[in-house]
């Protein structure tokens, strides 16, 4: 919770706040406000916008508005499970690799690398291929292949811990790893492994966005951001304003996950510092405290 009000503290945290929550208000009650069917058509293609279609209708004359707020869910959605699949799988075997011996080390580090030398699109389109088209085994593919950046974030912060000499000295006392790590690792762990997924959730808009763009992970006719912005780019001629929303909404979001990110980091950075500073603090009053008084030789 200090974290958390920390970056409401920032200008910068309440506005990536501010505009993540209203994306996923977007997502949870988007499609319960709809004006119209999304996946209705109508004679009206190519209208421009009007009183009774706000962005107008596309070329089989469905209402682009309700279509925008229906692919909420489904990108919202998605870019979540990219994050989470990829911090479930990366976390535990960085935390778990600084402690259960170097074959294990080796394992999972070149586990890590192959998985980063994988192209993200064509791994997909194979997975989702393979696996049938749907949005679920799409997401499950990218988070897996993200993976590794948890793995090196919370391996590099799990080194930096293990080497201090608090967590030595609490295991040559004969603490347990499970111990260590929740009581001593953990809270050191965590701030950088929330600035990697707040950045993920970030990555997965872009990648939900082109897969869907692509036409990979949502069977038409349903909606979605990136589906939306394919579509309309075909007709720039009739209506050379309609990718601008889904556009929009794309870029917003994903600047809004990157200053979160960033939020989350400079807090992080100013309450290590703040705590070594009072660690110094308390450090130089116990030596000064058990100083003896120099003048005249003697001590009271």
């Amino acid at each position: 919770m200090g974290t958390v009000r920390r970056v409401l503290g920032l200008v910068s945290g309440r506005l990536a706040v501010a505009i993540l929550f209203v994306v996923a208000l977007l997502a949870i009650l988007g499609p319960l406000v709809a004006p119209h069917d999304p996946l209705a058509t109508s004679p009206r293609t190519l209208a421009g916008p009007s009183g009774s279609h706000w962005l107008g209708t596309d070329n089989l004359g469905r209402d682009v508005f309700s279509r925008l707020l229906e692919g909420s869910r489904t990108s919202v959605v998605g870019s979540v499970e990219v994050a989470l699949v990829g911090l479930a799988v990366g976390v535990v075997p960085g935390l778990l690799s600084v402690y259960l011996g170097r074959v294990f080390e080796w394992v999972t580090l070149r586990v890590a690398d192959t998985l980063l030398a994988l192209p993200f699109l064509v791994f997909a389109v194979a997975v989702t291929s393979l696996l049938g088209n749907g949005i679920t085994q799409a997401m499950l593919t990218v988070g897996v292949l993200l993976s590794p950046l948890f793995y090196r974030v919370t391996r590099a912060a799990t080194l930096t811990v293990a080497q201090s000499q608090y967590v030595e000295s609490a295991l040559i006392s004969g603490a347990s790893v499970g111990w260590v790590v929740r009581r001593h690792v953990w809270g050191k762990v965590l701030p950088p492994v929330m600035v990697a997924l707040a950045y993920t959730v970030g990555i997965g808009f872009v990648v939900v966005s082109s897969l869907t763009f692509l036409g990979i992970g949502v069977q038409p006719p349903a909606p979605t951001w990136g589906g939306l912005l394919a579509s309309d780019l075909g007709y720039l001629s009739y209506q050379p304003w309609a990718p601008i929303a889904p556009a929009v909404l794309i870029i917003v979001t994903v600047w809004a996950s990157n200053l979160l990110a960033d939020a989350i980091r400079d807090v992080s950075g100013e309450a290590g510092r703040a705590l070594l500073n009072n660690r110094r603090a308390r450090a130089v009053r116990a030596t000064a405290t058990t100083e003896p008084i120099s003048a005249g030789g003697a001590t009271p």
